[in-house]
């Protein structure tokens, strides 16, 4: 048997809002933006090089879903964006305005980096050891 997960929910405020900042300062594509019923649409973004996971961006349309916005964890790293070359992604990130929460920091596992998204969401950039 073999499973994957195919997206996860992100709560935004606005369709338009998310998908620039997702596109246009973190560099993901936009894999599908496709209208649905009572004024939802399906919107779903992903990382360069991501073939099967990616974020599907869910507007918040009720008093309780607004309240999560950027809050989905409480607080904690909520989604991990793996790349093969930190140094690059950092600095086009600190280009583009992404605020970081730290410096980088390298730990046994790689280097890694705490971002802050546009809503919030706490994400770590991480570049994976070398295998010894």
């Amino acid at each position: 048997m073999k499973q994957h997960l195919a997206a996860v929910s992100v709560v935004v405020r606005d369709y338009d809002e998310a998908i620039a900042y997702y596109t246009g300062v973190l560099g993901f594509r936009l894999v599908e933006d496709r209208a649905q019923a009572a004024g939802k649409r399906w919107v779903l973004v992903a990382p360069p090089g991501s073939s099967e996971t990616g974020l599907l961006l869910a507007k918040a349309v009720s008093p309780e879903q607004q309240a999560v916005i950027g809050q989905q964890t409480g607080g904690r790293v909520f989604l991990f964006l793996y790349t093969d070359d930190f140094r690059r992604d950092y600095h086009a990130y600190q280009q583009r305005g992404v605020k970081f929460a730290a410096p980088p920091r390298v730990e046994a596992y790689g280097t890694v980096a705490v971002f802050i998204d546009l809503y919030g969401n706490r994400w770590d950039l991480l570049e994976l050891a070398k295998p010894a």
